[in-house]
């Protein structure tokens, strides 16, 4: 007599395994409620970092699990992603000096509300200039060893950072006082003037020398050393900030095209590997893609490197190199997961994205449109492109827009001096913060359904985060004007919940017994439609903003039907609609096979609307079809087409 579980190896092995319905099914577990707790910005300031009342999730009420008629957020705790290091900005010369304008009582309360993690925002990440920038308050621009026209130095011996120790350092060392967790990333605008053709801190490249690719390696080392003397360990570094600018607008900056980079870089990472273990070398630090008055600008006869952070990591200086770092001034984020795709060892950082406006814009639209602009692309579009930090420009400019020497006259800081000496809070301190207060470093990004994009398309956009003590941030953007009702589902629980137009959202919630599928990767699967076939990849994709529809009314008999390219077991199917609303499958059928013309006997059931669960008897299949078997004005749409085993 065949034991059960002989049987069931039988029936894996030779095709489609089916068990009684009743045996199907797990008996459900008693969880205790859980809740979660809401923190909510809007772009009319009415609320900033509002703590509302939580809500508790609940038992899915419908007799198909996660049968919502909400657009549905899903959260999946079992698909990972990147670990994160943290969220912030730069104490900017410019920054530093704004912050000592204040009275010793206001800057520290400032400082709280920008590092500490409960009274404040907890800032994790911070990214400093190595010598000056654009933002500084001195009369002319430095390095930490500069000489007279015409001499050098080689040895290093005038080098110093006696300039940060006035204000910058210890504005770093409270700072890492009060977040513990705090990480530094050091950046530096232009190599002392000596190494570089021109002699000039603003524009030109490193000179074609070894003897200068050497001192600027022990350079930066000795940054590292110095700073790490003065109790800012450093992090991680890079060689050059913007490296394709070369025509910077009076201010420091170099052309380093990628050879320079490489010969640079592989010298300085077995020095730094002894000097500074801890400290992580990231290539690039420019922009999503090469910028158009970059490429204008490129010496004849040179390649622009369109193709630079890809060039550099099939360099001999990759072995240093620990990943990537971005900047937002063009492109979009979108090329950080093409990287990752290419070189899925290697981390990506986003480092620098400053909020800007016109010369005639209010403070209300200024405040508005750089809230709903940095939720799309920078607290959303980066960290769903695998970024590891998520990082602003000055942490602190003063009502004017500065002090700057040369360079941008109209970007915003975290916080603001205004002429009346009151310190006001920015966009970019909401956008940092629903970040930065829930997501500690060490977290690592989960899945969760998202149907915005960093363009504008009117819908629900988010990111999720597993903390390391367990609990779960979800960030949500409603990219809509109007209010926009939706469901959170992890598993078979849920609850249901409104953000107003424009508005962002951080939910956590603790570790609990929320339990989620295991997820079937859905990696080489095919699609095909009976109707529209020619987009029907869309709704297997794994991206809810991109969506396959059927483009007519439904009728009886449309379907979608997806090759898994080999058999795979799996118990459950959603169909999701995203935020298409009403473009769901009223009457359906699903049916399973392992060579796409015998089918299993069908599954039937009715939606309600945008998120159906089906629940099938555990199957051993390749094929999958999916039908709409009813008839509606609407079109039919898929956003995500999920399996779980």
């Amino acid at each position: 007599m065949r034991t059960p579980m002989i049987a069931t190896a039988l029936a894996l092995t030779t095709g489609l395994l089916t068990v009684p319905a009743a045996e199907a099914r797990l008996k459900p577990t008693p969880y205790p409620t859980t809740q979660a707790q809401i923190w909510v910005t809007t772009p009319d300031r009415a609320e900033l970092l509002h703590e509302r009342a939580p809500v508790a999730f609940q038992p899915n009420k419908h007799s198909q699990r996660n049968n919502s008629d909400l657009t549905t957020i899903t959260v999946d705790p079992r698909t990972t992603y990147q670990t994160m290091d943290g969220f912030g900005a730069s104490i900017t010369d410019s920054s530093a000096d704004v912050l000592y304008r204040l009275s010793p009582a206001v800057r520290e309360e400032t400082l709280r509300k920008l590092f500490d993690p409960r009274q404040g925002i907890g800032v994790s990440f911070l990214r400093q200039p190595v010598g000056s920038s654009d933002f500084t308050a001195a009369t002319e621009h430095y390095t930490y060893d500069d000489v007279a026209p015409g001499e050098t130095d080689f040895q290093l011996k005038q080098f110093s950072i006696k300039h940060d120790e006035q204000q910058v350092l210890p504005l770093l060392r409270r700072a890492k006082q009060l977040n513990p967790a705090l990480k530094v990333m050091a950046s530096p605008w232009s190599p002392p003037a000596w190494m570089k053709t021109g002699d000039s801190l603003v524009g030109g490249r490193l000179k074609d020398d070894p003897k200068v690719y050497d001192a600027y390696a022990r350079y930066l080392v000795k940054f590292v050393e110095a700073y790490t003397r003065a109790g800012v360990p450093v992090d991680f570094l890079t060689i050059q900030n913007e490296p394709q600018n070369r025509k910077p607008g009076g201010y420091p900056g170099s052309d380093v095209p990628v050879r320079q980079e490489a010969e640079v870089i592989s010298r300085l990472g077995p020095l730094l590997h002894r000097a500074s273990p801890r400290t992580k070398i990231l290539g690039y630090d420019h922009n999503w893609s090469t910028h158009p008055g970059d490429i204008g600008t490129t010496p004849p006869g040179e390649d622009p490197e369109t193709d630079y952070p890809y060039k550099l990591l099939q360099s001999k200086a990759a072995k240093w190199i620990a990943g990537t770092a971005y900047h937002c001034y063009s492109g979009n984020a979108a090329a950080q997961t093409a990287l990752h795709n290419a070189f899925p060892d290697k981390g990506i950082w986003f480092t620098e994205c400053s909020g800007s406006h016109g010369p005639n814009d209010t403070p209300p639209q200024i405040f508005r449109g750089t809230l709903t602009w940095h939720a799309r692309n920078l607290m959303l579009g980066t960290t769903r492109n695998w970024a590891k930090s998520v990082v602003n420009w000055n942490i602190a400019l003063d009502s004017t827009g500065g002090p700057h020497l040369g360079g941008c006259g109209t970007c915003t800081g975290l916080v603001t001096l205004q002429a009346d000496g009151t310190v006001t809070t920015d966009a970019e301190y909401y956008t940092i913060g629903h970040l930065s207060k829930f997501v500690k470093p060490g977290a690592v990004r989960i899945g969760s359904t998202s149907y915005g994009t960093t363009g504008w398309n009117g819908q629900l956009m988010t990111s999720a985060f597993k903390n390391p003590d367990g609990s779960t941030a979800l960030l949500v953007h409603n990219e809509n004007d109007e209010p926009r009702k939706f469901a959170v589902a992890v598993g078979d629980q849920s609850f249901e919940y409104e953000l107003p137009g424009g508005a962002i959202g951080t939910f956590t919630w603790p570790s609990s017994r929320l339990s989620a599928p295991t997820p079937v990767s859905l990696a080489g699967a095919t699609a095909t439609a009976s109707v529209n076939g020619a987009e029907a990849g869309l709704a297997i994709d794994a991206d809810g903003s991109t969506v396959w529809s059927s483009k007519a009314a439904q009728t009886p008999g449309q379907s979608l039907q997806l090759d898994l390219g080999t058999r795979k077991l799996f118990r459950q199917i959603a169909l999701d609609s995203g935020g298409q609303l009403g473009d769901f499958a009223a009457d359906w059928s699903v049916a399973v096979s392992n060579d796409g013309v015998s089918w299993s006997k069908p599954v039937t059931g009715t939606s309600t609307g945008q998120l159906t669960t089906v629940d099938l008897r555990p199957s051993y299949a390749r094929y999958v079809q999916i039908t709409s078997n009813g008839t509606s004005d609407h079109w039919w749409s898929l956003a995500d087409l999920r399996i779980y085993s």
